[in-house]
């Protein structure tokens, strides 16, 4: 077996990468990973500094006698004074710093460990991961440039091109001193380069115990019988294990893909660690859960190798991620997760996070459909059906230029945040490490979450059921059709409030007595003159590094390198800035300060009041708001130009033109429209059929419906239009009575999070569904079964597809979830679906004679 990188400390400096941290729990030691940009490949680099894990607790709370107490500890070293700037309070305050041998005597990893944290209360900094700790005191910066050697680790300066130097000098001149010192580190931080990091993809295929179950990989019972691997140096290969009764069958891949008939599965698994081996980061598609995790466990459990043996990595702890000991392990199943991606790099492409929805959005592409059960397929089936999956997610990564791993090494940079960590967090999570490591640059104390919660409750009453304060401004739509609409979007609008207005958790409410007349309009807070909030300078900073200088040098001739380094920093910047007020608001947020999120939609809905007001009164209709979007009626282009102005100049927010509708369909409901462009293309917002759990037979209507509408460019279309989806509607709904729809087409599929037993109290329908196909067909059914059923008339109301009839469909559900479906839609066109259908009730069409 290939022997698992070990290399540390190198003798010579290198230039590397910083591409993630870890804690070594032997040697007691934080441990870098770089990647060297020559020899593609990470070594480990071990702190050498004497670094330990600490917490912080105030002196009143640790008197001498708990002191004597954690000084007897062998896990305790010692106890400093040491001294903080309190942002809150606005004062330096001093602290006893406590200095453990393990970060579990800071923070143990349960309630009833005899950690720091639970013993002494309150304690701060204690719920930081040991490793980012680490990076924020040594000011180490995840994606960037170090040479490194044995001693030292100095980062790399790169010059900015001449283009960016001017178009930074231009942003200087609004920013005062400390933004633009922050711009200064912002634009030469992320104008590094973005090298290509070699990487392999891979997936494997199991013998399923039964149809549609996935293997437990805790257990790793059955035998893996196809792995195949893509890599970004031309790699391609699958491994078969050959099986009695399975036939080879005829190869029907690319002549490039190598195919590997190999007789043992011990052999196939150590060639498999062999290859990982080479290669310093692994991609896969739910490799935590599944693949990575699966093969750890079925290497040591069922095929006698050691732990030493096997290169992957699974960390104690049920959601901790699989990882690669000689690199890093990538899962872009929790990638694609991340909302914040999907919607603002990937422009809602995607729907399923599954990789065939995903890949289907994205790539155009989608998985090898096989009929039968996967196990019984000839090996070349099987090995074309495996490679097909690896392949999908290699190109998930080098979709548009290796977008997606560059993304990654900007938004390291940005959050200060390890890549392998990157890829699995939420926006939030990468926002709160970039706030961390500001506090720390700053020598402040990093405040408790209960210090927060008490700055203030909500001035404002929520219009929505479980939220605290009252969101962004709605504006009512003007139902019906309207042609050449132009979309207005606030670029960064709450970025922007928080510069603008000096938001953050110190600044709003602030200490000083003087300050309480600085009132913000519509609320009940005030805000600090004296300083400038931590948040309002980090967030600023963002908002001007994106708004005034990477999207000005996108405009500016450059060379393709360059052009795709802006294009990605400036996609990278607005996925964090988007979310950036929203975190602030959200409760499980270690920074959440209500005051702060609710002053800041505040003084959003005063901008979206008072640019209406302005847009009126220089001849704009304007027939939709959302948020940070207007929808202006046929707007002149000197128009748009003046509202722009007047926006920037009063208010201090920037207004761009987003895009034009050929026309938009409001509906009398909010966030229901649906909007054509130009391209025929189709925006649709808050209309049910374009969801992931309405059946096949329901959707393809909907689609086909949007289609047709599609195609309207002028309003004597519309009567064409509507006829063509009434003679539709009606062919379907004849079809489903009269039991023409194929059952597939009626059913819905949805996975089984967890076994049927823990759905103790309200099982709903696909557990319904699991618990009868359990019960008539003695399956075992668990987490990870995809339960596939049909709604029926009476029993559970659910059947599974496997033993449902035509006859026991229940066709009034399906007609019921149609109607609820096209009423969205037709609602934004000014028709019901009953006109749509031209009868009086839609019983009457449907069971009438």
């Amino acid at each position: 077996m290939a022997s698992i990188l070990t290399e540390s400390n190198p003798t010579q400096s290198r230039k590397s990468i910083l591409i993630s941290a870890t804690y070594d729990g032997k040697l007691r030691k934080a441990v870098l990973k770089f990647y060297d940009i020559e020899k593609e490949q990470i070594y480990n680099w071990y702190d050498n500094k004497g670094h330990k894990p600490y917490c912080l607790v105030r002196s009143e709370n640790l008197s001498d006698d708990v002191k004597r107490e954690l000084l007897d500890r062998k896990d305790i070293t010692t106890i400093q004074k040491i001294k903080k700037m309190d942002l809150r309070r606005d004062k330096q305050v001093t602290l006893e710093k406590i200095i453990a041998t393990d970060p579990l005597a800071i923070g143990g990893s349960n309630e009833n460990s005899e950690s720091i944290r639970n013993k002494i209360k309150p304690a701060w900094e204690a719920n930081i991961k040991y490793y980012e700790n680490y990076l924020y005191d040594m000011g180490l910066i995840p994606g960037s440039f170090y040479y490194v050697n044995d001693s030292e680790i100095v980062p790399i300066k790169y010059d900015l091109p001449v283009n960016a130097e001017k178009i930074r000098e231009k942003t200087f001149e609004k920013s005062e001193s400390d933004r633009k010192k922050r711009i200064i580190e912002w634009a030469q931080l992320l104008s590094q380069p973005l090298p290509p990091i070699k990487r392999v993809a891979l997936d494997i295929e199991v013998v399923a115990p039964e149809r549609d179950r996935l293997p437990d990989p805790d257990q790793g019972k059955y035998q893996v019988i196809a792995v195949s691997l893509v890599g970004s140096d031309g790699l391609k290969e699958v491994y078969l294990l050959k099986r009695e009764n399975v036939q080879l069958g005829s190869k029907t891949t690319d002549s490039e893909v190598k195919m590997h008939l190999i007789d043992d599965e011990r052999e196939l698994m150590t060639r498999l660690f062999d290859k990982i081996c080479e290669y310093p980061c692994v991609i896969t598609f739910n490799g935590d859960d599944f693949d990575l995790k699966y093969l750890y466990n079925r290497a040591k459990n069922h095929l006698g190798f050691s732990k030493e043996e096997i290169p992957i990595s699974l960390p104690w702890g049920v959601s901790k991620p699989a990882g690669i000991k000689h690199g890093i392990h990538i899962d872009l199943y929790k990638t694609f997760m991340n909302r914040a991606l999907q919607i603002y790099v990937f422009g809602n492409k995607y729907v399923e996070h599954s990789l065939n929805g995903v890949s289907t959005g994205l790539l155009g592409e989608s998985k090898v459909k096989v009929d039968g059960f996967l196990g019984d397929l000839p090996l070349h089936e099987l090995g074309r059906y495996c490679y097909q999956d690896a392949l999908l997610t290699y190109k998930l990564t080098s979709l548009d230029n290796d977008l997606l791993m560059k993304l990654f090494l900007v938004i390291a940079r940005i959050s200060k945040m390890p890549i392998d960590d990157v890829s699995r967090i939420a926006v939030s999570g990468w926002i709160r490490s970039m706030m961390y490591f500001e506090h720390r640059k700053m020598n402040a104390l990093i405040p408790r979450k209960e210090e927060l919660e008490k700055t203030g409750s909500s001035s404002s009453t929520a219009s929505i059921k479980g939220k605290k304060y009252k969101g962004g401004m709605v504006v009512e739509p003007k139902t019906g059709i309207h042609f050449n609409v132009a979309v207005l979007d606030f670029s960064s609008l709450y970025p922007s409030i928080i510069k603008v207005w000096n938001l953050s958790y110190e600044t709003v409410n602030c200490i000083h007595d003087d300050d309480k007349r600085n009132m913000i309009k519509g609320t009940d807070y005030w805000l600090c003159t004296k300083r400038d909030g931590i948040s309002s300078l980090v967030i600023g900073s963002l908002r001007d590094i994106r708004v005034d200088y990477y999207k000005q040098l996108a405009r500016l001739p450059g060379s393709e390198s360059e052009k795709n380094l802006y294009n990605v920093v400036s996609q990278a910047l607005k996925v964090i800035l988007n979310a950036s007020y929203g975190v602030m608001g959200a409760e499980l947020f270690p920074l959440y300060c209500l005051p702060v999120a609710d002053a800041t939609a505040a003084i959003g809905r005063n901008v979206i009041v008072e640019t209406i007001e302005q847009a009126k009164n220089i001849g704009i209709e304007v027939v939709y708001g959302d948020t940070d979007s207007l929808f202006m009626k046929a707007p002149k282009q000197h128009q748009i130009n003046e509202i722009t102005r007047w926006a920037s100049d009063n208010l201090g927010v920037e207004l761009d033109l987003e895009k034009v509708y050929r026309y938009v369909a409001f509906s009398s409901r909010k966030k229901n429209y649906l909007g054509v462009k130009s391209d025929g293309s189709v925006d649709i917002k808050g209309l049910t059929g374009k969801k992931s759990h309405v059946p096949p037979f329901i959707k393809d209507a909907f689609y086909d419906a949007v289609s047709t509408l599609s195609k309207v460019k002028t309003p004597d279309d519309f009567e064409e239009a509507r006829e063509e989806i009434k003679k539709d509607i009606r062919k379907r709904l004849k079809h489903l009575k009269n039991g023409d729809v194929p059952l597939d087409q009626l059913a819905f599929r949805v996975m089984m999070s967890k076994s049927i037993e823990r759905y103790d109290k309200r099982k709903p329908q696909h557990v319904r569904a699991a618990i009868l196909l359990r019960e008539r067909t003695r399956k075992e059914i668990g987490a990870g079964n995809i339960i596939t059923y049909i709604k029926i008339i009476g029993g559970d109301g659910v059947m599974p597809l496997e033993l449902a009839k035509k006859r026991e469909i229940d066709k009034k559900k399906y007609e019921e979830m149609m109607q609820s479906t096209f009423d969205q839609l037709l609602d934004s066109l000014g028709y019901s679906f009953d006109e749509i259908l031209g009868a009086t009730k839609l019983e009457d069409l449907f069971w009438g004679n």
